[in-house]
Order: C-alpha cells, then structure tokens, then sequence
C-alpha cells in the first residue's frame, strides 16, 4: 500500500496573514510590560500594556475591513487577550505594591491568581456568545461585563494616577487588591457596556469628532497620566448610563414581541372557522350525516 505524501500548506493570502501580524505585536507588547515591571519601569509597563490594547483594537478591525477573518485569527486573538489583558495588568500590579500583602505576598499572588481568572473567565464566555445568533441585533452595541482591554486598564487606575501624583495611598496594596477583585467581578458579571464598534457618527458632527480626538492625542502627548485616568474614570461614569441604555432596549424589545402576538392572536380569531365534517357551508347538518340516528 502506498502512503500519500503529506500535503503541504498553500500561500497564504496578505489579508489573513496581517491581522495575525497586529495580533503577534499585541502579544508581544503584553508580555513585555511583565519585564519592565520586573525592571521597575512602571510607565514602560503601562505604555506597553497601552499598546497591546491598540493593536488589539486594530486586529480584529483589519480582518473585518481584508475579509481575512479566520479560526486560527480568532483562538490567536484569545490567547493574547488573556495574556495580555489578564495576566501582563495583575503581574505589573504585583511586582508593583500587591507582593507587600500578606506574608511573602501570598495574599497579593492570590489576588493575582483571581484577576488572571476572571479575565479567562470573560474570554471563554465572548467566545462561546459569537456562535449564539438568536440574539435580537440591538445586543450588539453591549458587551456583557466590561471586556478585557478595558478591565487591564481599569486595573491599573491607581498605578496611573500615582506616576503622576506619587501618593502612597494610592500605591497601598489594600487598596489595589480590592480594586482588583472588583473589576475582575465586573468583567465575568452580567452588566452590560458599550461597546464602541458600531458607533456611527452623522455628518454634521464629523468635524466636531476630529476636533475632538486631535485635542484627546494633544493631551496624551503633553499629559499622559492624566488624560489616561481621566479616560478610565469616563468609561466607568458610562457603565450606569449602558445599563439604563440597555434596559430600555430590552424593553422595547419585549413590548414589540408582545405587540406581535397580540396582533398574530387577533388576526387568528377572526379568521372563520372550518367547518364541521358533515355540515354544510350554512353549518346546517346534513340527512343522514349524523351517526347515531335513525331517519
């Protein structure tokens, strides 16, 4: 018997081929922030978590825009993902202040432990909920529970304020753990928050947008920390709001599948009925139709 020789791979297409690029540069940017959190370079740390955030932003938009979405794109992406976004933040965080809780920082490394399954808690569940098409379309502008970029960031809030202020309440270590379990608990909850991917800008506030992002680069450039902790404490204030924005979809929603009914219910009671089996179409019985009897 002969054995067929082992297929090769064909040529990869350019539009598959870069999104995984920009997922690669994510990841790498994410582990890097873990060595220079090892160094004590905290603001590298930062920055390169940042980054690993951007190019995460971009990827998945890349394959959108080439049509070069695939499987092995999306497993990449979970992966870096959660070591970029679930490990590289609680790492930072622990050779920065969480290593001083509990004896040895156990403590701390349990906390750590905590925040690393939350974020993989949160992964699995996004990517068991990209299958689930019976979804109303309105779901799509909500994430359920903050999503893992925003929740490394939202972690790192007070290590960010602190680069700037150097306070030492900021850099307690019971105060980071407690933050820590709280944004992780909202990652895996079920509140939901926007999600910025379908935003849609009108013409005539096109300009006012442009306006609005070079002055947001012109205050990240001069003032870094600041406008980074300014940005996190703005998409906190956003999640009460995404709740009530959501509930009153939801509610529409249901009030419309009720409508439905309703009308299906209606359209069905004055449709006439069939008639019986041996009358005729005045509902009159027929001679002889009725068993039973004798004429």
């Amino acid at each position: 018997m002969k054995l067929k020789p082992p297929q090769r791979l064909g040529k990869l297409p350019l539009n598959t081929l870069a999104p995984n690029i920009l997922t690669i540069i994510a990841l790498c940017s994410g582990l890097t922030a873990i060595r220079f959190a090892l160094l004590g370079q905290f603001k590298f740390a930062v920055l390169a978590i940042a980054t690993a955030a951007f190019f995460d932003m971009l990827d998945g938009r890349v394959a959108r825009l080439l049509k070069g979405a695939s499987k092995f794109g999306a497993e990449l992406d979970s992966l870096s993902d959660f070591l970029s976004f679930g490990v590289a933040p609680a790492m930072v965080l622990y050779f920065w202040t969480l290593h001083d809780l509990g004896a040895g920082g156990n403590t701390g490394w349990l906390v750590v432990l905590a925040f690393a399954v939350c974020a993989a808690l949160r992964l699995a569940r996004f990517n068991t909920a990209l299958d689930d098409d019976s979804k109303p379309v309105w779901t799509g502008s909500f994430f359920t529970g903050v999503p893992a970029p925003a929740g490394a960031g939202l972690s790192l809030l007070f290590l960010i304020i602190n680069l700037e202020l150097e306070s030492a309440f900021f850099a307690s270590p019971f105060l980071n753990a407690v933050w820590m379990l709280c944004i992780g608990g909202l990652m895996i909850s079920r509140v939901p928050t926007y999600s910025f991917k379908r935003v849609r800008v009108k013409r005539e506030y096109v300009g006012l947008v442009l306006l609005g992002v070079g002055l947001l680069v012109a205050a990240l450039l001069n003032q870094p920390w600041y406008t980074l902790a300014a940005m996190e404490i703005a998409y906190i204030a956003s999640i009460p709001l995404s709740i009530k924005a959501h509930d009153r979809l939801k509610r529409g929603d249901a009030q419309a599948q009720t409508g439905d009914m309703a009308d299906a219910a209606a359209a069905s009671a004055a449709m006439p009925a069939a008639p019986a089996a041996g009358s005729d179409a005045d509902g009159e019985s027929k001679p002889g139709s009725t068993p039973g009897v004798l004429h």
